[in-house]
């Protein structure tokens, strides 16, 4: 029924497909960037936490009665952290985006968003009609100059703390020009929060932004935090309305008791360890600038390459030697590139062998 379509795409070097990869090789590409998706420890704790428990599934939406002591210890728990009023679990980071973007942008409110945003939000876009204006990648004066010309009644901004794919932290000059504006902030912190920060908190600790009412994050709860889920953290108002006119909060089972479970004993861990995994985060990231010339503040590093034959090409050339990198293609970017996460569950040791085989394999894929 899709023959041709299938066919298109493995002749464009496109075609995608689930694979169980052996698990002896180093995983310098998944988004577990503390590593604590591998720590067993943390399982047991997860154990003897919902002993305390006689229900441990959420069996129905969370306004009906799914919602769980442990969705709130949780809630209070990360809200606390991160200075917010008040914080809500939400089942994935694609929900939680498509919460924000589907119930905050009302009749009347402009929507302006970083035009290499998730694809969460991109697609809640759909819903909004001329609510939505994008702005140039990471540029704050293109956004001020947008800004101007689409008054509203309310102004969203929505950006990425670290953009999934280049890494880049978003700009300074977003909180400035939200600030100005009385504009609502929408920060997705999937890929900054458990990274950024001397205490790991994301991008608001990163750049010492002192949180305020106009100020949204969300996040992930599947990278950093080595559990499944989301969150937005926000004004108890905000928090309020979404419990109220979010689609996804509303009409979806609330999320995994367990998932959460396990993210809140990793978040209390980070929080304990923190200034240890900024050490490790550190040192990995200088192992980067050394090898490669490449310095980050994320731990997520984009190796361009020519095309998707030689992004897959380079890809099993480095698992045939014992590493796992991304070899991320169209849609996701515009052009194809090998995707490196200096994961604190890899050695030092074998992050720089890793490194220095992909500096050479891509410096032959270039030559070539």
């Amino acid at each position: 029924m899709y023959e041709n379509e299938l066919k298109a795409l493995k002749k464009a070097g496109r075609f995608r497909e689930r694979k169980l990869f052996n698990e002896d090789l180093t995983d310098l590409a998944s988004n577990d960037y503390l590593g604590l998706a591998e720590d067993k420890g943390q399982l047991k704790k997860l154990c003897t936490l919902m002993d305390e428990y006689d229900i441990f599934a959420p069996r129905a939406s969370m306004l009906v009665n799914g919602y769980h002591p442990v969705h709130r210890y949780f809630e209070e728990t990360l809200s606390t952290l991160n200075g917010f009023e008040s914080g809500l679990v939400v089942g994935s980071g694609f929900l939680a985006n498509m919460s924000l973007v589907e119930a905050l942008v009302r009749k009347h409110d402009m929507l302006f968003m970083d035009e290499e945003y998730h694809a969460s939000g991109m697609m809640a876009t759909g819903l909004l009609k001329d609510r939505v204006v994008f702005f140039r990648h990471n540029d704050a004066g293109d956004l001020r100059e947008k800004m101007s010309h689409y008054p509203a009644k309310r102004q969203i901004i929505a950006v990425e703390g670290v953009y999934s794919m280049s890494g880049e932290v978003c700009s300074r000059e977003v909180f400035d020009i939200a600030g100005e504006n009385s504009a609502l902030l929408i920060i997705d912190e999937a890929h900054s929060s458990g990274v950024l920060g001397k205490n790991l908190l994301g991008v608001f600790e990163h750049y010492g932004i002192e949180i305020s009412p106009n100020h949204i994050k969300m996040g992930t709860l599947g990278k950093a935090y080595g559990s499944y889920g989301a969150y937005i953290l926000a004004g108890r108002e905000i928090i309020s309305f979404l419990e109220n006119r979010a689609k996804p909060v509303i009409y979806s089972t609330a999320p995994s008791v367990l998932d959460t479970a396990l993210a809140l004993i990793n978040i209390k861990t980070v929080s304990k360890k923190a200034a240890r995994y900024r050490v490790k985060i550190d040192a990995r990231l200088r192992i980067v600038e050394e090898v490669l010339g490449i310095k980050s503040e994320s731990l997520i590093i984009p190796i361009p390459v020519k095309n998707n034959k030689e992004a897959l090409r380079l890809q099993k050339t480095l698992m045939d030697k014992g590493f796992l990198v991304g070899a991320i293609r169209q849609p996701t970017v515009a052009s194809p590139i090998l995707r490196v996460i200096p994961r604190l569950g890899v050695s030092k040791k074998c992050l720089k062998k890793a490194l220095q085989l992909i500096s050479d394999t891509s410096l032959q894929s270039f030559n070539n």
